[in-house]
């Protein structure tokens, strides 16, 4: 039997984070997100740092870009290695037993490896700008070039490596506007679906 799994992919500043954790609060299982990175850190020997900040970006796109981006006799990148560790940690506490996992493109990585429910969640760009600014103040760049910019390296990191579109429902079980339900409801709608 495998484990049942909730991935959580979402908009930044949507509050999908806090969902996933709520979420595995609430059924008692663990969360994986920061913790994915800590892992994956130990696991390659990377800065957490480095982890966090290009754990989720793609690898340069181009063929110029390419031909200087640093890589081995293989072709591989670190990115391409900082993403083979990333898919074996996550396989891995995948099938150590049923959680919440934020991220890192755990729905399409356990698609075959665990009984999963994978969710999206978004919001109107106003109130994850409002709700960015809240939870992580103000910054040089606009809240929405922040939330742009972010949302644009999330995207093309999923559809590097998996060639699907990070934002299309048809990729999701569940999507969810946590700008229109708030993050009680959307972790009440999981945990029910659960």
């Amino acid at each position: 039997m495998k484990n049942r799994v909730i991935t959580i992919s979402r908009e930044f500043g949507s509050g999908g984070r806090t969902i996933g954790r709520k979420v595995a609060e609430k059924l008692n299982i663990p969360c994986y997100d920061q913790e994915l990175i800590e892992k994956i850190a130990a696991e390659s020997g990377f800065a957490k740092e480095y982890v966090a900040e290009h754990g989720e970006s793609a690898p340069q796109i181009g063929w110029f870009a390419n031909v200087l981006a640093e890589r081995d006799y293989y072709g591989h990148s670190v990115q391409d290695d900082l993403w083979i560790i990333q898919r074996k940690v996550i396989l891995s506490l995948a099938e150590k037993g049923p959680c919440v996992m934020v991220g890192r493109c755990a729905d399409y990585i356990l698609k075959d490896a665990a009984d999963c429910l994978t969710v999206f969640v978004h919001a109107d760009p106003e109130k994850r700008a409002e709700r960015i600014v809240r939870q992580y103040g103000e910054r040089t760049d606009s809240p929405q070039k922040r939330l742009k910019d972010k949302d644009k390296r999330r995207a093309a990191y999923y559809h590097f490596y998996t060639d699907r579109d990070w934002s299309a429902a048809q990729n999701y079980q569940v999507c969810l506007d946590s700008g229109v339900f708030g993050i009680e409801k959307c972790t009440k709608i999981l945990a029910e679906l659960y």
